[in-house]
């Protein structure tokens, strides 16, 4: 079930009332958001939940979040749509056997991955995390459910850095973002 946000209160109003921003935070000439106040808080994490999920209403069977704060994302909206939950996990952190994915980063490459059983071909995936930068995490979990057989419906985001490439990363693929930021 979809919730309505606060009638006073849209989802960027909570999102620019709770978030915290860090200055030259991972290192100097940075401004990070940090969402973690949103997350501690009832009122901004339903919102978040409920404005994710909205677009893609009843298009969806499971829930994919990439770690880590795509995990809470994920699961808050599995539960509050009735659905299943799948984590993307970095490479190394699955017991049983995975499908893997590279991806590049600013300096370097790093892989996820998801245990080949946990998703049924066919199945319809709603693709969630906090973030849109560059795209490659995203584009790389799409890529994965794709490889296991099931169709990403969307993908949704918290927060969009607008200007690094992250939407045109993942073309042909609806992408919702609640908050731009421009850089």
């Amino acid at each position: 079930m979809i919730r309505d946000t606060a009638p006073d209160q849209s989802v960027i109003d909570i999102l620019n009332r709770l978030c915290a921003t860090v200055e030259d935070y991972p290192r100097p000439g940075i401004t990070f958001k940090d969402l973690t106040p949103v997350f501690a808080d009832g009122e901004g994490l339903r919102a978040m939940v409920d404005a994710l999920t909205a677009p893609f209403q009843g298009q969806f069977d499971l829930v994919a979040g990439v770690e880590a704060r795509g995990f809470l994302l994920a699961a808050a909206a599995a539960y509050a749509t009735g659905t299943g939950v799948i984590t993307v996990r970095k490479k190394g952190k699955l017991p049983r056997r995975t499908l893997s994915e590279d991806y590049a980063l600013e300096y370097g490459h790093a892989t996820i991955e998801v245990h080949e059983d946990d998703v049924p071909p066919g199945s319809r995936i709603l693709l969630l995390d906090d973030v849109l930068a560059t795209g490659g995490t995203l584009s790389a979990a799409t890529r994965l459910m794709e490889r296991s057989g099931a169709h990403v419906v969307g993908i949704g985001v918290v927060l969009e850095l607008a200007g690094l490439g992250g939407r045109a990363a993942l073309e042909g693929h609806d992408v919702h973002s609640l908050q731009r930021i421009e850089l």
